[in-house]
């Protein structure tokens, strides 16, 4: 009897365990590799060498945080980009590294200093291809990012670097047809991981595409931006537009903004505008030229690093662009800043200039 009972319970367990195991919930990775869908790996290396003639002692060049370091050999940003996709969801995660990071990230704690990007989505409607991500997403705002590989010059206008670079919230993605998409984001804030305080912020993108060399985008953000650390701050509105045409040998892009930021001491404005153009000299080889103007008059943005009150410049470059093969590319850029103001700083004294010159090579795969 016994005897009988025992294989019994030994052919109970058997059958259970060759139709459903155990998961071990005490193990970090559950996970199997059975996926539905794609994944895909890319990376992406940004080298650069600035020379900045007014000599900067500590070696950063000021109200900059894209290739920002004087005088030496560095890494501007390097990623590795991991990406799963399937009818029904995607996800994004990019870890980051390089000066870029160290500077632009300065505010966030740990590790979520390295992430770029970090975002898991779900598709509401497959047929309107409605999306819904969540996490550390890329930012639309203004004509330029922080990958320098897309952009007609090499160096980053002061338009993106006073803007988020990257947003952390939850992102809407709306199709209304085939040329024009929009966008709706709930948001912890201006540019941060952590949030600084209660209130959520919200963002707009509207993108339209009229044809294939034409791109125009509309972007609006408006939230409370006080915080432990800065009380007397309220409201910040933000919009921006701008324009990115193809033709021919010829590129062009263009961005326009205003922001106003309730204060204290009264509300402060800035506003920025750029124009970028690109001519195609052959296939591989090509010249840029920049004008930019930026005005912070109460200084919302950049406190200068001199004792002014308040911030303008213009800048002005030319660069040349060389694409190697179809995944490197190298460039040479030279830049000019000038302002009415003594907004610079040369071996310690205020001046109203700045120059410098700017070596780079990206690569990616």
């Amino acid at each position: 009897m016994k005897t009988s009972l025992y294989i019994f319970l030994v052919i109970v367990l058997v059958s259970i365990a060759s139709h459903a195991q155990v998961t071990n919930t005490g193990m970090m990775d559950t996970s199997t590799l059975t996926y539905k869908g794609k994944v895909t790996i890319e990376g992406y290396i940004d080298a650069y060498y600035a020379y900045d003639f007014n000599e900067p002692s500590d070696k950063n060049r000021p109200y900059f945080v894209s290739m920002n370091r004087h005088n030496e050999a560095t890494i501007n940003l390097a990623y590795i980009d991991l990406k799963y996709t399937s009818s029904s969801v995607r996800a994004r995660f990019v870890p980051g590294f390089g000066t870029y990071i160290n500077a632009n990230y300065a505010a966030e704690p740990g590790s979520l200093k390295n992430i770029v990007e970090a975002s898991a989505g779900i598709r509401l409607s497959e047929k309107r291809n409605i999306w819904v991500d969540a996490g550390v997403l890329g930012s639309p705002f203004t004509n330029e990012s922080a990958f320098s590989r897309d952009h007609l010059a090499y160096t980053r206008s002061f338009a993106p670097e006073y803007v988020p670079y990257y947003l952390t919230g939850v992102k809407v993605t709306v199709p209304v047809s085939a040329k024009v998409n929009t966008y709706l984001y709930l948001l912890n804030g201006w540019q941060q991981i952590v949030d600084q305080n209660e209130s959520k912020s919200i963002a707009t993108q509207v993108e339209v595409r009229p044809n294939e060399n034409l791109l125009l985008n509309w972007d609006t953000y408006f939230g409370k931006e006080s915080s432990a650390s800065d009380t007397t701050v309220g409201m910040r509105y933000f919009s921006d537009v701008y324009m990115i045409i193809t033709k021919g040998k010829w590129s062009v892009t263009s961005c326009f903004y205003i922001g106003q930021q309730k204060q204290a001491e009264g509300d402060a404005t800035w506003w920025q505008f750029n124009v970028i153009g690109r001519f195609n000299i052959t296939e591989g080889l090509s010249v840029t030229g920049r004008f930019e103007y930026f005005e912070d008059t109460k200084s919302a943005q950049i406190v200068p690093i001199t004792d002014v009150s308040g911030f303008e410049t213009s800048s002005g470059s030319l660069g040349l662009n060389y694409k190697v093969a179809d995944n490197v590319l190298l460039r040479l850029e030279g830049r000019t800043f000038f302002s009415d103001k003594k907004v610079y700083s040369e071996n310690g004294n205020p001046v109203n200039s700045s120059n410098m010159l700017t070596t780079n090579i990206t690569v990616w795969f």
